[in-house]
């Protein structure tokens, strides 16, 4: 027991109860955040007035937490004044911008485009560099482990959401039906696919617009030509040959261009001259986004297509068996700076999104014969109510509720347990009785007995008493390790 105890006295001090929230937060402000601006690049008024002009996007900086008071003095704070005072413990934002005519550069501009919500004991946050002194000097728990916001001077967390693992391809047998599903993410963004293969031996695929549509039709359309390059993609043993030959002649099409025809008209294009273009777009933009979104990437999805379909056979042959989705190894913990990476990608690029409002702005100066400054078009209020709004409502992208909640100040107690809640996505109104059901790999991870009785049973869960969350690996540190192994099999 003393051991158990010099063990958890140890972990608390160095490694923390609620770090890997911190350690999400401080990657988001540290890294994602200028990611997502790199993605961007430059913003483009769409305007007669305007057509060889464009803003590019730089470094963004986050300043310290601060107040504007009523006077228009602007003064550094610390959480404790934000929650006396019903204030918004958060931070400046400023972008560089650089206006181009032409070839021509104009002067960058620091501009702020809004503010973000500070972490408690965060790497913007004060706290984070006080000794235990320090703190109670300023009128601040030294034991308050930190980990949560403070909007309108009420603390409010972020908390973690389980999901199934994103880029990862599940199959399952519904019925007599064989079914892969596949959350394809690409920089914050996902689309579901659904590939089934019927009791009768045919594929359809339903992603975007289309639904229940002949896989073999989009292979084809992925640039797979003809019969023989379909049958070596999927590579399937002799004995599924019939069935692949079924699905070859399912549509009355035979080859890329007859292929992106019919998919134009499943999407109800009704010009021809049309239906071309607006089938390689849905195909690029919004097919496996994951592998990539360019013309060059459609044989690479068309080999990965053929590759589920070949499990799909091998399941409902009983070649293989079918994935366990409750295994927690197709489970991923979105914490704070994905939760926060997802809502700003979200008012960025949205409809009506900070971007569109800023390209808005300049067509409508431009009207009247100017180029206005960059400073003038930008709305820095509108990134800020938007984040303020959903970290004070919990209503999060996607129409998800619930996902910032009021911190729990029961004690001390509740208030960690409360920072390690994990929520499913699940509707507790349904039964869902294997995903509420305790499952072998929550060991370690989850606590097994820590969960409300009630139409929550099992969907709120909590972290066990030393579990930690890893980040990961990007997919291009994942792609170099693979092409480091391949090298090192090869020269074996």
């Amino acid at each position: 027991m003393e051991a158990f105890k010099l063990l958890l006295k140890d972990f608390v001090e160095n490694r923390g109860l609620i770090k890997y929230q911190i350690d999400s937060y401080n990657d988001f402000v540290e890294n994602r955040l200028q990611k997502i601006f790199d993605e961007i690049k430059e913003i483009n008024p769409q305007s007669d007035r305007l057509r060889d002009f464009k803003v590019k996007l730089g470094k963004i900086r986050i300043g310290k937490p601060s107040i504007k008071e009523a006077d228009g003095s602007i003064r550094e704070i610390l959480p404790m004044e934000a929650r006396l005072r019903d204030l918004t413990y958060a931070a400046p934002l400023f972008l560089e911008m650089t206006p181009v005519i032409g070839e021509n550069e104009q002067e960058t501009t620091e501009v702020k485009i809004g503010e973000l919500p500070v972490m408690v004991k965060s790497s913007l946050c004060p706290l984070s560099k006080m000794s235990r002194e320090e703190l109670i000097a300023a009128n601040e728990d030294p034991d308050d482990p930190g980990g949560y916001f403070i909007i309108n001077g009420t603390e409010r967390v972020l908390t973690l959401i389980e999901e199934i693992a994103p880029n990862k391809v599940i199959v399952e047998m519904k019925g007599s039906e064989a079914q892969a599903r596949i959350t394809s993410e690409r920089r914050g963004w996902g689309q579901k696919h659904l590939i089934t293969r019927r009791s009768d031996g045919v594929w359809n695929i339903s992603f975007a617009s289309l639904r229940k549509f002949p896989v073999s039709v989009l292979l084809r359309a992925l640039g797979l030509d003809s019969d023989k390059d379909i049958i070596d993609a999927i590579g399937a043993p002799e004995k599924y040959n019939e069935e692949v030959y079924v699905n070859l002649y399912e549509a009355d099409v035979t080859n890329t261009e007859e292929a992106l025809e019919y998919i134009g008209r499943k999407m109800k294009v009704y010009q021809k001259e049309y239906r071309k273009e607006r089938a390689q777009q849905i195909i690029d933009k919004y097919l496996l986004p994951h592998i990539g979104q360019s013309p060059e990437d459609r044989i690479r999805k068309a080999k990965y297509l053929s590759r589920i379909i070949l499990k799909l056979m091998m399941l409902a042959h009983g070649d293989i068996e079918e994935d366990d989705i409750d295994h927690y190894s197709n489970k991923r913990l979105k914490t704070s700076g994905d939760l926060l990476e997802i809502l700003i990608r979200s008012i960025l690029l949205g409809k009506w999104g900070l971007i569109e409002r800023i390209n808005y702005n300049y067509q409508k100066i431009a009207k009247r014969g100017k180029i206005p400054s960059v400073s003038t078009v930008v709305e820095s209020n509108v990134l800020t109510s938007q984040i303020n709004s959903a970290l004070a409502t919990g209503l999060w992208v996607g129409g998800r509720t619930g996902v910032s909640q009021r911190l729990e100040r029961t004690n001390f107690t509740r208030s960690l347990a409360h920072l390690r809640n994990v929520l499913s996505p699940l509707s507790t109104t349904q039964e869902h009785f294997k995903a509420r059901e305790l499952h072998a790999t929550h060991w370690g991870r989850l606590d097994p007995s820590e969960t409300p009785e009630g139409p929550t049973i099992g969907l709120r869960k909590y972290l066990a008493m030393m579990a930690e969350i890893t980040t990961g690996l990007s997919p291009e540190k994942n792609k170099k390790i693979i092409e480091f192994l391949e090298k090192k099999v090869r020269v074996r």
